[in-house]
């Protein structure tokens, strides 16, 4: 049995955790050191948000055309999901720190050619190059901290690389505001991001390979030497013998500790159900729209009708930090709740933040301010050419969906909602209608609603953060044999950035072809969709050693009182 050692978690996990700082601070920084995996994949994501804003106004092209701003944003996405698919190969072939260092490497290359690129194919070639680490680090980072981590703190110390992830998307708003007004905006936007990738490069030298993987791959004298570094003692020789036990068993099983038959991954049950678990939250985690708010926030933000590019920033920012505390809030009750339990709070709350936002929008835009005629003449020679035939009145909404040419709604110098000026879409006319001291708008509309649609996106991510932020992640670096955890990670998270592609890709398209109201209806739909899902399919792993997730998987047992009072043994549903 693997983890044999094993304490109850309860709530003295979270200050265990933390009591490591003076007691074992090998383990945090072992767990740190490869989180900074996990704030590569935070920074990434956080930063193309803001720089997508000035890359439109550098690049007339990319500001014309949506088909080219989601290609930006998620060819990254692309990149990523082969990076994952190479990096389950590689943490069995060569390690979990070898694949770390490939992936430091690779996003180093990849933003050094970004902040370079002379025109918008560079710098697509340059998010490929950064998708390719990320997605090798996405799914290495929470696997090596889950198998250098006692298990009675092993969901604390994994959620540490949520942490990281959501402190990376914070941090990467805070630089987005701070080169708002420098020249080479963008560029200094997302050059930056190779100062962590450097980093970790650094310190994945001066730390080992995993221990779990060097008993598999017979070196053994290594293994225990970096297992007594991290257990005490009196727990050392346990974990030692439980590990070698699990080898040999597998060695039995298999024929060879270096062999992984993929035919009997899929025959296996406990492996397939550990996937069905494992990669349904992963896809899951995807469609509920999280990187709608965290690529496009600033976007977002506009469309519910906040014009300004440092306001949007601005705003974002509040979003991005309430991500980083719910991962904090997740470090403290993942081993005290559970993670079956917080999934569920966590989506009941996306599904109610959702249904906020979907009515949200359905008000802003069907409540536009009008278009009037005599504010558009003033404007002499800058009239939107849709509008000056037009034979209906037209409100601000209907303007923004011109596109022969693009045109924009400049708003009454009165008041923001009374009728104001639909004209051509350019810096010329956007000047013209700062220079009277009015708002120019070409994403959303002036509304009144738009402090709500912020009160929604925050409490989305209160809610989402927590739970299914962090928790899918941690699942996946739990659930799988010893044999297939990393081609079994490597599936799961390919599986998270095909989903993510999906939505990157789809997401302002979408909301062009249904509405932003709709956009949001939708993700909600597929909410309610996942919270089935993790009733029905998501063990419950809370400080469990892996052999007793495989006779969990084994039987198939569902909890269906999975809420239980502190001293009450949990109840076992039949077979399902």
């Amino acid at each position: 049995m693997e983890g044999g050692v094993h304490v109850g978690a309860d709530a003295s996990a979270f200050r265990e955790c933390f009591s490591l700082t003076w007691r074992n601070p090998y383990v945090l920084r072992l767990a740190f050191s490869a989180g900074i995996g996990g704030f590569l994949f935070g920074y990434d994501t956080g930063v193309i948000s803001g720089a997508l804003l000035y890359i439109r106004d550098d690049f007339p092209a990319v500001d014309k055309k949506t088909v080219l701003q989601e290609s930006i944003v998620s060819m990254a996405v692309a990149g990523a999901i082969i990076g994952a698919a190479i990096g389950g190969w590689m943490n069995d072939r060569f390690g979990r720190r070898t694949a770390l260092l490939v992936a430091d490497f690779l996003f180093f290359v990849g933003a050094v050619v970004m902040a370079s690129a002379p025109n918008p194919a560079l710098l697509i070639v340059g998010r490929i190059f950064v998708g390719l680490g990320v997605g090798m680090a996405s799914m290495t980072s929470p696997l090596y901290i889950s198998e250098a981590s006692p298990a009675r703190v092993r969901g604390a110390l994994v959620s540490t690389n949520g942490f990281l992830i959501t402190g990376g998307q914070f941090l990467a708003y805070l630089i987005n505001l701070a080169f708002t007004k420098a020249p080479g905006t963008w560029r200094w936007m997302l050059g930056i991001a190779g100062i962590p990738a450097l980093l970790q490069f650094i310190l994945m030298f001066m730390l080992p390979e995993s221990p779990r993987w060097l008993y598999r791959k017979g070196r053994e004298d290594e293994a225990e030497t970096i297992l007594r570094k991290i257990y005490p003692s009196h727990e050392a020789e346990g974990e030692i013998q439980a590990l070698k036990e699990s080898v040999e068993s597998e060695i039995r099983e298999e024929g060879s500790s270096e062999k992984i038959n993929f035919i009997k991954l899929w025959k296996t049950k406990t492996v397939r159900r550990g996937l069905i678990a494992g990669v349904g939250l992963q896809v899951f985690q995807q469609f509920v729209g999280i990187n709608t708010v965290m690529y496009y926030s600033p976007t977002i933000v506009q469309l519910a009708g906040f014009a300004s590019n440092q306001t949007a920033l601005l705003l974002s920012l509040i979003t991005s930090g309430l991500n980083a505390m719910g991962s904090i809030v997740s470090i403290y009750f993942i081993d005290r709740t559970g993670r079956k339990k917080l999934l569920i709070i966590s989506l009941c709350g996306v599904i109610l933040s959702l249904g906020v936002l979907s009515a949200v929008f359905h008000e802003t835009t069907s409540h536009s301010p009008q278009v009037s005629r005599a504010e558009t003449d003033h404007f002499r020679g800058y009239m939107c050419p849709d509008y000056g035939v037009a034979q209906t009145s037209w409100d601000c909404m209907k303007c923004l969906k011109a596109s022969s040419p693009d045109c924009g709604f400049c708003a009454s110098g009165s008041n923001k909602l009374f009728p104001g000026a639909c004209l051509v879409s350019n810096s010329t006319v956007k000047d013209l209608c700062h220079g009277e001291h009015r708002l120019w708008y070409t994403r959303g509309c002036p509304s009144n609603y738009g402090w709500l649609a912020l009160i929604g996106l925050a409490l989305y991510i209160i809610f989402f953060s927590p739970g299914m932020g962090t928790v899918p992640w941690i699942v996946n670096s739990e659930i799988y044999p010893l044999r297939f955890r990393g081609v079994c990670g490597g599936i799961a998270a390919t599986s998270n950035w095909v989903s993510n592609l999906i939505v990157a890709q789809s997401f302002l398209s979408l909301t062009q072809a249904m509405g932003t109201s709709w956009t949001f209806l939708l993700f909600g739909v597929i909410s309610v969709a996942a919270l089935f899902f993790v009733l029905v399919c998501v063990p419950e792993t809370k400080g469990l050693p892996i052999e007793e997730v495989e006779k969990m998987l084994e039987r198939r047992d569902v909890r269906f009182k999975f809420w239980t009072r502190r001293g009450e043994k949990p109840q076992k549903g039949g077979s399902v």
